[in-house]
C-alpha cells in the first residue's frame, strides 16, 4: 500500500482599515493548519496558529503564509509547540513558512517551539520579505528530541530581505545523517535547543545596535540594513525561551 503525506496550506492577509483598526480579509486554513482570531490590543491584529491534527509526519508538506501590508499591525503565535514525528509515507516532511511585511506594516511572528522527535526528518524553510520602512520581531525556536530520546533530523534555513536586499540566509542541518560536526563545539556544543530572533526596525538603520555576546550561549549581531540578529543554543527549551525574551527586552 502506497501512503502519501498530508499537504495543507494556511494563508493570512492583514490590512488596516483606516480608522485605526487592522482587519483579516484573508484567514484560512487547512486540515491541520487551522487558524483562530483572537483578543488584539489597540489596532494590532492577533492570530493563533491551532494543530488540529498530529504532525508534521514523514512525507507531510505544510505551508504557512503570511502578508501585513501597508499600516496594518499583526501578531501571530501558536497555541501549542509543533512535533514532528516519523510517518508512513517516505521522505522528509516539510515545512515552509512565507512572510511579506510592507512598508509601514508591522508583523510579530512569535510562533511555539518546533520539537524534532526521535526519528523524525523535517526541512524547515522561513522566507521573510520586509519593506524598507516594515518592522518585524520573528523568533524561531527547534529542540531536537523530546525529553530523554535521541533527536530526529532537522535541516532549517532562514532567509530575510529588507528593502530588497538580502540581510541574512543561513541554513542549519543537525541529527542523524547531518555533516559530522553538527553537535560540536563549533555548532551546538551538545545542546539540544536552537533558536534565532530577528528583529527589524527603521530606526536601527540611523543608530545600528552594536554586536555583543550575551550570556554563555547567545549572541546578538548587527545585519546589514536595520536588522538584528540573536543566535542562541541551551539545554532545553525552557531556558532557549528565557534567553531569546531577554534578549528582545535588551533591544527595548
Amino acid at each position: 500500500m502506497i501512503v502519501s503525506g498530508v499537504r495543507a496550506t494556511a494563508r493570512i492577509a492583514a490590512r488596516a482599515d483606516g480608522r485605526g483598526v487592522t482587519s483579516l480579509p484573508v484567514l484560512e486554513g487547512e486540515g491541520p493548519l487551522a487558524l483562530r482570531r483572537t483578543r488584539g490590543s489597540g489596532g494590532e491584529a492577533r492570530v493563533m496558529l491551532v494543530g488540529a491534527m498530529s504532525g508534521p509526519l514523514g512525507g507531510d508538506h505544510f505551508t504557512v503564509e503570511a502578508d501585513v501590508e501597508e499600516g496594518a499591525r499583526l501578531r501571530v503565535g501558536s497555541a501549542a509547540a509543533t512535533i514532528a514525528l516519523p510517518g508512513q509515507a517516505k521522505g522528509e516532511a516539510c515545512y515552509d513558512v512565507r512572510l511579506k511585511v510592507a512598508d509601514g506594516g508591522e508583523l510579530e511572528w512569535l510562533p511555539e517551539q518546533l520539537i524534532c522527535a526521535g526519528g523524525s526528518d523535517l526541512r524547515v524553510a522561513t522566507r521573510v520579505d520586509v519593506g524598507g520602512g516594515g518592522r518585524l520581531v520573528l523568533r524561531e525556536e527547534q529542540v531536537l528530541g523530546r525529553f530523554g530520546e535521541r533527536p530526529g533530523r532537522l535541516s532549517s534555513r532562514l532567509s530575510v530581505r529588507v528593502g530588497g536586499r538580502v540581510v541574512l540566509d543561513q541554513e542549519l542541518v543537525c541529527g542523524p545523517g547531518a555533516p559530522g560536526g553538527w553537535d560540536g563545539p563549533a555548532v551546538l556544543g551538545g545542546h539540544r535547543a536552537v533558536g534565532q530572533l530577528v528583529v527589524v526596525r527603521p530606526e536601527f538603520g540611523a543608530e545600528p545596535v552594536t554586536g555583543r555576546v550575551l550570556g554563555e550561549s547567545a549572541v546578538l549581531m548587527p545585519l546589514a540594513g536595520p536588522a538584528v540578529l540573536v543566535s542562541a543554543v541551551a539545554t532545553d527549551a525552557l531556558r532557549l525561551r528565557r534567553v531569546l525574551d531577554e534578549a528582545l527586552a535588551a533591544l527595548g
